[in-house]
């Protein structure tokens, strides 16, 4: 076991991670440890653009940004956070210009902006141009002038090193316990300040726009040691992802003009959003493509997809502002977007849910109190600024305006407190799961179960939910569960053994699933990502709340789900009928 020291620690690399690592580093001591190479997280997938009222191209402004972000979340959003990030938002796109991002230009040299799903001008009066893009390689962009901007500060990363537990000692935070992959030690590292910026879960679905790597293992550590996850049920799925392969098409495709098709030709959002039609909220489009499929106007022979039609616009537009993912489509269908329609279904995309925080990124351990010197920011976090549904380009902002906060507030921790002593033996609960899983002698294959997890979640937990299948899931995941205790892996070996991790992995995904299913069918009402067949309607008398789930052990070390409440934030919009 080593024990390194510093001052702030960041778990995770891509944009929240880079962007709180760029400030904590000029105020601090900091380490960034990441599974993956920096330049690899999954911020880099992002596609579409990260919105800004900047009013470059028309007329905008924050006021109107807040009201569409409080509005697309379905009143679950907290507004207090919702008005700081879309205030901060300009000041956010701002600063990564100067970074040196290649923003995508209008002929006056400003940063070009385009429509995106669910964001109007004038309080809901017609889609309006806010996002800021680089063609659709935004996130990537993002991400490589982050990285670049971590280098000239000269951050110090720690690649390929999983962390496995988080400390917490006199009530403080200690810092945290990783598994090095190169050479299979355990680190400790002690710190006054740590940041959770780990992405998300979407592996716990089959059908996904994540990377394998987005297992949840911030929130599945934070959860272990017995801190809250919020609004685990409200999980995202984005209407256009490749047909079968859940592969992400941008929002950007509609945003320049794509219509969605049914068979029939038919441009069927007219119907289910006569305003804002192909450019309505991710769950809206979701849940009409579903609905379309379901009443017989699905493409194709068995029916379950429908078209993204790219091939009214102009070759030249779709070269210049698409170029990924009409590549996409001839590299993964062999069609060619120009004369021919995208099939596409919608996919797992993007969790609302998450670590709970305050706009500082200080990370609750109940509904009031924070946990001294741990901060959390990006999709692992809920400082439930999406609510019960993200619009579209909210995601990159996110994690630009509260990684930036995160890493602040961390910094002037670490520089106004002393280190808490580490717990005796800290390593010890990383290596009795790794030693456990090393000797195991059991029966379960970690792809077997994971695949059934996957499929279950699947068919129990997509976009349209009944307490009846949600009660399958729970019952799936109860034995899944069960049945890991006897996982075992093939590599006993030390060296880049991803065997071990994988199984790691699944354990996390495991719990959180359960916690994301039993929220689910506590909330007996349909909003935002979350639609109940059963309970269709919003509930603003019983459930305008958030779900806080809690891991409770009993005496012969069996865990469940404990849920309570916790009050949404309003300040200036009321609820009110969501109308598109």
């Amino acid at each position: 076991m080593q024990i390194h020291q510093y001052d702030t620690v960041i778990v995770g690399a891509g944009g929240a991670g880079m962007r709180a690592a760029i400030e904590s580093t000029q105020r601090s001591r900091t380490a960034v440890l990441t599974k993956l190479y920096p330049t690899r997280s999954h911020t880099g997938a992002a596609q579409g653009g990260m919105c800004a009222a900047l009013a470059n191209v028309e007329e905008d402004n924050w006021e109107w940004h807040t009201f569409d972000t409080v509005k697309g979340g379905d009143y679950l959003v907290d507004q207090d956070a919702a008005e700081i990030m879309c205030k901060e938002a300009i000041d956010a796109v701002i600063d990564l210009e100067k970074m040196g991002l290649p923003f995508s230009r209008t002929e006056q040299g400003r940063i070009d902006q385009r429509r995106f799903g669910g964001h109007s001008r004038n309080h809901g009066e017609a889609p309006v141009r806010r996002s800021c893009y680089a063609a659709d390689r935004t996130g990537h962009m993002i991400l490589q002038t982050l990285f670049q901007n971590c280098v000239k500060h000269g951050v110090e990363f720690f690649n390929e090193f999983y962390v496995l537990d988080l400390l917490i000692n006199e009530g403080r935070t200690a810092g945290v316990v990783a598994y090095e992959l190169a050479t299979g030690e355990i680190h400790v590292f002690q710190a006054k300040a740590v940041v959770f910026a780990s992405g998300g879960t979407g592996k716990m679905f089959k059908v996904t726009s994540n990377a394998h790597t987005l297992t949840g293992d911030g929130q599945a550590v934070a959860y272990r040691r017995g801190l809250p996850l919020e609004d685990m049920e409200f999980f995202q799925f984005h209407p256009t992802g490749i047909w079968r392969m859940g592969i992400l098409l941008t929002e950007g495709a509609r945003g320049e003009g794509g219509i969605l098709r049914n068979k029939d030709g038919e441009r069927f959002m007219e119907r289910y959003a006569p305003v804002m039609k192909d450019l309505a909220s991710r769950d809206v489009c979701s849940r009409a493509i579903y609905s379309e499929i379901r009443e017989g106007r699905g493409c194709g022979p068995d029916g379950d997809h429908v078209y993204l039609d790219l091939t009214h616009l102009p070759p030249e537009q779709l070269d210049a502002k698409l170029p990924d993912i009409t590549e996409f489509a001839r590299t993964y269908l062999g069609i060619e977007p120009y004369t021919d329609p995208i099939p596409i279904q919608p996919t797992a995309h993007y969790g609302m849910g998450g670590i709970p925080t305050n706009v500082e990124g200080e990370v609750l351990k109940n509904n009031t109190d924070v946990v001294p010197g741990l901060y959390a920011a990006g999709e692992v976090a809920c400082v439930s600024v999406h609510g019960a549904n993200r619009l579209g380009t909210n995601s990159l902002l996110d994690i630009n305006v509260f990684g930036r906060r995160a890493g602040l507030a961390a910094a002037e921790f670490a520089a106004n407190n002393d280190f808490v002593p580490l717990p005796e033996n800290p390593a010890a609960l990383v290596q009795g799961l790794v030693d456990t899983l090393r000797e195991s002698t059991g029966t379960e294959s970690v792809a077997q179960l994971r695949k059934e997890m996957q499929e279950s979640m699947d068919a129990n937990a997509s976009v349209y939910r009944t307490g009846d299948t949600l009660k399958q899931a729970v019952a799936d995941i109860a034995a899944l569960r069960e049945r890991y205790k006897n996982v075992a892996i093939q590599d006993k070996g030390e060296r880049f053994n991803t065997d071990l991790l994988e199984a790691i992995e699944l354990g996390n995904l495991l719990d959180l699933a359960e916690v994301t299913v039993v929220s689910a069918l506590a909330r007996e009402e349909s909003r935002g990502g979350h639609y109940r067949e059963d309970f269709p309607t919003r509930d603003d008398v019983k459930f305008m709340q958030h779900t806080m789930a809690y891991r409770e052990e009993a005496a012969d070390g069996s865990t469940s789900v404990r849920l309570d409440y916790k009050p949404v934030v309003q300040t200036r919009y009321q609820p009110m009928e969501r109308k598109y």
